[in-house]
């Protein structure tokens, strides 16, 4: 089976380029990000007619969460137990929630596309709810692992974070001054890994990017970050065989700034894949 997470950056714009790059990747689930879209406004039919059923969280222009798989989606979830809202300029626990977070289970893996808060800015209240978000996501993630400590469990999406050095190429950031790469942020990215995950990518993708701003010609001089991630538990782990960072989707016409992060399992789907419906 192949897994993969894109921020399309607006799917109703990209989606020709989306359903192209899945067919010709051979991609069975898709998690996708910033849509920005509602459900009524997504593409629905030119994923179906690509073999592809549909899971979308989206709520305005802003953020938004989808799946698309090739295999039927259960257990579908629009938020984790935990998830903070955020309104500007509201405080209290009652904050309406944003679409990003959406979970489903797909030949009995969990599976959850995330759209982290971005932060802004160091000391925007944005930064604090980014924080707040990932711990209650954290925390979650502990809680569910200990129920069921087998369980094959991947957090996939746009963390907004670049966890080590080496993933900063933009000039742009700087430390001390730049959310992304703030102490508090990579430490609460670290924290999943504290609960039991692992980046299952990286092993196998040790360096490159996934994410390169349009302006300044960021793409052509390589000045970019890994900030896209696909974390596992020890059973999601153990079934990768293989991972792959697809940078040249950054090129070509009006592309995301974004790239796809895919991982390939190793799965026994029995006659499940002799059911997939035939695209010509």
């Amino acid at each position: 089976m192949r897994v993969a997470t894109w921020n399309v950056n607006s799917i109703r714009t990209r989606y020709a380029r989306v359903i192209d790059w899945m067919l010709r990747e051979d991609v069975d689930v898709l998690a996708m990000q910033e849509i920005k879209c509602r459900p009524e406004q997504f593409p629905v039919e030119a994923f179906a007619e690509a073999g592809y059923e549909l899971e979308i969280h989206g709520l305005n222009q802003w953020n938004g969460v989808a799946f698309a798989s090739r295999f039927p989606m259960e257990e579908v979830a629009t938020s984790f137990p935990g998830q903070p809202g955020f309104l500007k300029g509201a405080e209290g626990p009652d904050l309406p929630l944003e679409a990003r977070a959406l979970g489903v289970t797909v030949e009995g893996l969990r599976l959850w596309s995330l759209y982290v808060p971005n932060g802004r800015a160091l000391g925007d209240p944005h930064y604090d709810y980014k924080l707040d978000w990932l711990a209650a996501l954290a925390h979650d993630t502990q809680q569910w692992l200990a129920a069921e400590p087998e369980l094959p469990l991947a957090l996939m999406g746009d963390w907004n974070i670049a966890p080590l050095d080496s993933d900063v190429g933009d000039p742009s950031f700087v430390p001390g001054v730049s959310t992304h790469i703030s102490p508090p942020e990579r430490s609460a990215f670290t924290a999943f890994e504290t609960v039991g995950l692992r980046d299952v990518v990286r092993p196998h993708v040790p360096s490159g990017f996934t994410f390169w701003d349009y302006k300044q010609l960021r793409f052509p001089r390589n000045e970019g970050l890994r900030i896209d991630f696909i974390l596992g538990s020890r059973a999601f782990a153990d079934l990768v065989t293989d991972a792959s960072i697809h940078r040249d989707e950054r090129k070509g016409d009006a592309p995301s700034d974004h790239v796809p992060v895919l991982v390939d399992l190793d799965i026994d789907l029995g006659d499940d894949e002799y059911d997939r419906p035939m695209v010509f």
